[in-house]
């Protein structure tokens, strides 16, 4: 039974979280919401085999007919169904001239805004491997028989001439994308021409005239609208942002800690992003200054791999070499809830369309509530007497003008003998 740790709160939100790791598993961990609760691993997809590690994997997070990528380290690529891991296709990434084991694919996108694909069960595929060999697939899976599956090679490009790929990144308009890398300067390009648009510019000579090639490690978009400014995380633990539209160095460059930066995400304020590094460590920083607004409190041992921000909720989810998927609180900055999976963990996606149990009696009890309150309101309506109270109303009214006539005829009789004895 997997072990878990828990903190002093409420508890986790309604959640599900899939996470991959080095021994080809796919691990579904959920919550339900209810008060105090914590995440339990539900279901694991596959046997343990490391040549089936877990290399990449990207999600295509949509209500109806979702779909999972993942990238495996014998050069094959699944498509599966999030929901239940049930295999819709499977296809090989090898090619004659380079052995998967020297190119291996270490960036993987699958297309979501493709909705002529949806109807027909296709999808389109991106990755790239070490040594910068792109490709975009059509896939199509519409049959029911492997056989008769497609798969269409659409575009091949080379990212770099030398040096090793690292990272990638696909905007949130699916039409550009980030690489970069060992001796791999990051650099832009036009996913629907499939041409490079931007590349940054080397760093210069410190002092001393030393010229210390860059490593990047991990890549981010800040913003899904806007594709022209990016983070990057480095391997001598330096985090820098990037607006191609402004120059081809960084516009803002810092430090954190003294280890090398292995994971990125961005908040969805488009100010905000999340870095992890080699030892542990988590903190949010505030990009437009480099400002530091704090440390996520918990015992971390081992590299951080993977971060994911919740669509919805404010919560993160981190898991690396420790082998445990923590969730993490953005306001507060606290743990929320750790669970065990025994293996090295690569990569954790979120799933925002699940619901919890919690939300649907919640949901029922305030239709429930809002039902009453409906046949209330119309039965008070039924039964009170608007008639009779404008009829009571118009009553009093009258009886009132009539006494302040009354009245008046009493004053003018007062004054007329007032001035009759004054005649006399």
């Amino acid at each position: 039974m997997p072990r878990t740790t828990k903190v002093d709160c409420p508890g986790c939100p309604p959640l599900r979280a899939l996470t991959f790791d080095v021994l080809g598993l796919v691990k579904v961990i959920q919550a339900q919401g209810k008060e105090g609760e914590i995440p339990k691993v539900v279901e694991r997809w596959g046997e343990p085999d490391y040549s089936k590690s877990v290399l990449a994997a990207s999600l295509v997070d949509r209500k109806f007919d979702p779909l999972l990528a993942v990238a495996r380290k014998n050069g094959l690529i699944e498509v599966l169904n999030p929901l239940n891991g049930n295999l819709h296709v499977a296809i090989s990434d090898n090619t004659d001239t380079s052995p998967p084991k020297d190119d291996a694919i270490i960036g993987m996108h699958l297309f979501s805004k493709d909705e002529s694909a949806l109807a027909s069960r296709r999808c389109t595929l991106l990755s790239c491997t070490k040594k910068g060999n792109a490709s975009m697939r059509a896939i199509d899976f519409s049959s029911s028989s492997s056989d008769d599956i497609s798969t269409n090679l659409v575009k091949t490009w080379k990212v770099c001439g030398s040096g090793d790929v690292l990272c990638s990144k696909v905007d949130g308009s699916e039409t550009h994308a980030l690489f970069g890398g060992k001796g791999v300067e990051v650099n832009t390009w036009n996913l629907e021409q499939c041409t490079k648009i931007w590349t940054a510019k080397a760093p210069k000579k410190n002092s001393l005239g030393i010229f210390t090639p860059t490593c990047f490690t991990s890549v981010t978009f800040l913003s899904k609208d806007d594709h022209r400014k990016f983070a990057a995380g480095t391997n001598n633990h330096q985090v820098r942002l990037y607006d191609i539209s402004a120059q081809k160095r960084p516009v803002i460059s810092f430090d954190f800690r003294e280890t090398p930066i292995k994971a990125l995400a961005e908040d969805v304020d488009g100010n905000t992003i999340f870095v992890g590094n080699a030892t542990g460590d988590l903190a949010s920083f505030d990009i437009r200054n480099g400002k530091l607004l704090g440390c996520f409190l918990g015992k971390c041992s081992g590299s951080i791999r993977s971060i994911a921000r919740h669509p919805e909720f404010p919560i993160i989810a981190s898991c690396g070499l420790d082998s445990y998927v923590r969730f993490w609180d953005i306001k507060t900055r606290q743990l929320l809830s750790a669970v065990f999976l025994k293996q090295h963990l690569n990569g954790v996606v979120f799933d925002s369309h699940f619901v919890g149990e919690a939300d649907t009696t919640h949901s029922a009890v305030e239709s429930i509530q809002q039902d009453i309150e409906i046949g209330q309101t119309v039965s008070e309506e039924e039964h009170t007497p608007q008639k009779r109270k404008k009829a009571s109303k118009e009553d009093g009214e009258g009886k009132k003008r009539k006494g302040a006539s009354k009245e008046n005829k009493k004053s003018k009789k007062k004054l007329h003998g007032e001035t009759e004895s004054k005649q006399r």
